[in-house]
């Protein structure tokens, strides 16, 4: 008897493995491409799918998201992911739905999934006020020169006080000019307004009275905006209308005090343009939370520069939002792959 426990173990234990690989293959597959990802995100997709990642917490080489979406019912992906045609060829006819971890989707060729008819799903709302405080605190990161201010404690610049070293600008009495004025927009709107500007204006294709007379707003016209405001906050999507709309012109028409913060996308910005706008101090300075590449390289020209802030495209970096667009990503997939209306998809 006890001779035969070890082969009715070991039969079991081969059975248990046979039975776990059948229900697995079973099961609709879901390729993500990063494993760190919230965990709550693959948890959720783990209960009713077969789900496999890329091994490093680096983004996934184009080669081996070639070959890892074949034959994959749903793709998980971030805004680094490049998701087009190539892509598309590669998972095959299976492919149901493409959910990214982010508000924007300009990595995705929309057209081409819908073509396909491939689901496109993406996490509008859930980032909102993250980027919004984010916004602000790069504004005043830039506006009153904490970053400046805080390498002089390092390098002795620091000797003593005086009376007007490390001043800044500030926003009190100000003309702030946001280019965008949507749920981004009005939440960074609505930081602004505590600060006591003397004008919060914005520039949209279409006018948004309900939502601007919360914080006072008015909207006026993109020269407009370029010539009178203090401050210009960028927080519009990339769009062909959009791509490096502030060029060389339109920081020419800046005043020489005015403060530019980004926190949409490094594609809105010509950033050689930008470069010698601050260079030649034709604009006071300037905040990024996005560049064009991403990351930008350790040799680009803005780093050199004094009057400006650069941060590594941190705006929804906060940690409950992050463990929510995991969940978002992976619940828009779960409706996808069962036919019903996604959590947040492009239309």
């Amino acid at each position: 008897m006890y001779k035969i426990q070890p082969r009715l173990t070991q039969h079991a234990k081969s059975l248990a493995q046979f039975l776990h690989r059948a229900t697995m293959s079973s099961l609709q597959s879901v390729y993500v491409t990063r494993p760190d990802v919230d965990a709550s995100g693959l948890e959720l997709l783990r209960k009713s799918c077969n789900v496999t990642t890329w091994s490093q917490a680096l983004p996934v080489p184009r080669d081996e998201l070639l070959r890892q979406v074949q034959g994959k019912d749903a793709l998980y992906c971030v805004l680094t992911d490049k998701i087009d045609a190539a892509v598309l060829d590669a998972a095959g006819e299976k492919l149901k739905c493409v959910s990214t971890m982010s508000v924007g989707f300009e990595h995705i060729d929309v057209q081409e999934c819908k073509k396909r008819g491939i689901r496109v799903g993406y996490t509008p709302d859930v980032l909102t006020d993250a980027t919004a405080e984010l916004t602000l605190a790069l504004l005043l990161a830039t506006n009153r020169r904490l970053f400046e201010a805080n390498k002089q404690v390092y390098n002795g610049g620091w000797k003593s006080w005086a009376p007007m070293w490390m001043c800044g600008q500030g926003l009190k009495d100000s003309r702030v000019g946001l280019y965008g004025f949507g749920r981004i927009g009005q939440e960074i709107a609505s930081r602004i307004l505590p600060f006591k500007p003397a004008q919060i204006t914005y520039t949209t294709r279409t006018a948004r009275p309900e939502e601007a007379a919360k914080v006072n707003a008015r909207r006026v016209d993109f020269d407009e905006m370029l010539c009178l405001s203090d401050f210009i906050v960028i927080c519009c999507a990339l769009t062909p209308e959009t791509k490096e709309i502030f060029n060389a012109e339109a920081f020419e028409k800046m005043k020489p005090n005015c403060i530019f913060i980004n926190t949409s996308r490094g594609g809105v910005v010509d950033q050689n343009a930008l470069y010698e706008a601050l260079h030649s101090k034709r604009i006071l300075a300037a905040g990024l939370d996005v560049t064009t590449p991403e990351p930008l390289p350790l040799d680009s020209p803005l780093l050199k520069l004094d009057n400006i802030v650069v941060l590594p495209h941190i705006g929804s970096a906060d940690i409950e939002t992050r463990k929510e667009m995991s969940r978002i990503t992976a619940r828009n997939i779960l409706a996808a792959l069962k036919g019903c209306e996604m959590e947040a998809e492009v239309i």
